[in-house]
C-alpha cells in the first residue's frame, strides 16, 4: 500500500503564529512516517511560503527553520490536480498531495480562508469546511447560531469599532446591561489574544480600545463563576467526545500566558464535576458541533457554574492547539485514543469528508 502525501501547514500571518509554530512540531512529530510522506510547509509572518526539509522539527518554534538551506519556495496551486508546486530555480515541480493538516490558528487559518484556497483546489483537508471555520471563528455568530439553537450562553452584547468614537455611550449601554466584572473580546482571535476582564469602567474603556486593535467587532460578555471545562469532540457525521477536562487558570482567567508562557495554570482530567454533569456537558459539546456545522475535529469549551451546576457554552475552537501541553490531545489521550492514532482518525475524517 502506497503512503498518503500529507502537507502539514503551519505559521501564518496571525498573532497566533508562535502557538502554530509549536502545534506543528508535535504534530509533525507524531506523524507516522511509516503511513505518510510529510510535506512540511511554513508560512512566514510576512506570507512567504517554504517547504521545509529538515527533520529537526524543534527548529520551527524558535523559527530557525526560515533559515534552512534545503528550504524552497513554494505554493498549493488552486488548480484542481496540481497540487504543491515547489519552485526550483526557474523550474516548478508538481508534488501530488493527498490530504492537508492547516496547523494555522487564528487568522488566515481558522477563519476559512485556507479552507477556501483547498476547497477550490480540490484537496482534502483536516478540519471543518469554509462555513463552519467562518463562523466559529467569529464569536459574535457562534453566539447567534448557539442563541437559535436554544443552547444556554452567558448574556452578551456585540461592540464594534465604530461605536468606539462614542465610547462613553458605549460604556453606559454595558453597565445598564452587565454588572462588573465583564470579559471583553475581539470577535475574530483564539488563544485569548486580545482578552481582557474589566471590573470597572476604568478597565472596560481600556479593554475595549484594546480589543479593537485585533478586530472591528468586539464581544462583551457577562461574567459566569464556574468550573471552566472543556471537551475535544472527533468526528464527521457520528462525532464522538471525550472526556471533560477542567481548567484551573491560576490567574484572573485563562489567557495567552498562563496558556503558553506561565506555568501557574493546571488542567485536570478528569474534570472535577460528578459524573452526571459530565456527561451532559459531553452531549451539549456534540450540540454545539453539530449546529455549527462542523467536522473532523473541535474543542468546546464551558463554564459549569459552582452555585447550581449549570452548564454554559463558552466557545468553539474548530482547529485548538496541538502542542504538548495543549488540552484537545491530551482529552483524547485519557479518552484511550494516543496522540499518534489521533492524527490518524484526523486524516481520515479529511479523506471522508471529501469522499
Amino acid at each position: 500500500m502506497s503512503k498518503l502525501s500529507v502537507c502539514v501547514l503551519f505559521g501564518g500571518i496571525s498573532p497566533e503564529h508562535e502557538v502554530s509554530l509549536r502545534s506543528a512540531e508535535s504534530v509533525l512529530n507524531n506523524l507516522n512516517t511509516e503511513k505518510y510522506n510529510i510535506y512540511p510547509v511554513g508560512i512566514t509572518k510576512d506570507g512567504q511560503w517554504l517547504l521545509y526539509r529538515g527533520t529537526d522539527y524543534s527548529a520551527l518554534p524558535s523559527n530557525r527553520w526560515i533559515t534552512a538551506e534545503d528550504n524552497r519556495r513554494v505554493a498549493i496551486s488552486p488548480v484542481r490536480g496540481e497540487g504543491l508546486l515547489i519552485f526550483e530555480g526557474d523550474c516548478v515541480v508538481r508534488e501530488r498531495i493527498d490530504v492537508v493538516f492547516p496547523v494555522l490558528h487564528g487568522e488566515n487559518g481558522e477563519d476559512g480562508s485556507v479552507q477556501g484556497l483547498l476547497q477550490l483546489a480540490g484537496l482534502p483537508y483536516v478540519g471543518p469546511d469554509v462555513a463552519a471555520s467562518a463562523t466559529c471563528m467569529d464569536k459574535t455568530l457562534t453566539k447567534l447560531v448557539a442563541d437559535n439553537a436554544g443552547i444556554c450562553q452567558a448574556q452578551w452584547q456585540l461592540v464594534t469599532a465604530h461605536d468606539l468614537r462614542n465610547i462613553e455611550t458605549v460604556l453606559d449601554s454595558l453597565e445598564q446591561n452587565f454588572n462588573y466584572p465583564v470579559f471583553v473580546k475581539p470577535a475574530g482571535t483564539g488563544s485569548s489574544v486580545g482578552v481582557a476582564k474589566a471590573k470597572n469602567r476604568d478597565a472596560l474603556e481600556k479593554a475595549l480600545i484594546h480589543a479593537s486593535k485585533f478586530d472591528k467587532k468586539i464581544l462583551v460578555e457577562e461574567f459566569i463563576n464556574g468550573h471552566e471545562v472543556e471537551v475535544a469532540v472527533l468526528g464527521n457525521d457520528a462525532p464522538a467526545a471525550s472526556v471533560c477536562g477542567e481548567i484551573d487558570a491560576g490567574t484572573e482567567f485563562y489567557d495567552y500566558d498562563a496558556k503558553y508562557i506561565s506555568n501557574c495554570s493546571r488542567l485536570f482530567i478528569p474534570a472535577r464535576i460528578d459524573e452526571q454533569t459530565a456527561e451532559l456537558v459531553r452531549d451539549a459539546a456534540i450540540r454545539v458541533y453539530r449546529a455549527m456545522g462542523c467536522r473532523g475535529l473541535s474543542r468546546v469549551d464551558f463554564f459549569v457554574t459552582y452555585e447550581d451546576n449549570r452548564i454554559v457554552f463558552n466557545e468553539i475552537n474548530t482547529l485548538p492547539g496541538f502542542t504538548s501541553i495543549s488540552m484537545y490531545p491530551k482529552l483524547f489521550e485519557s479518552s484511550g485514543i494516543p496522540y499518534g492514532t489521533l492524527l490518524d482518525h484526523l486524516l481520515s475524517f479529511a479523506l471522508e469528508a471529501k469522499g
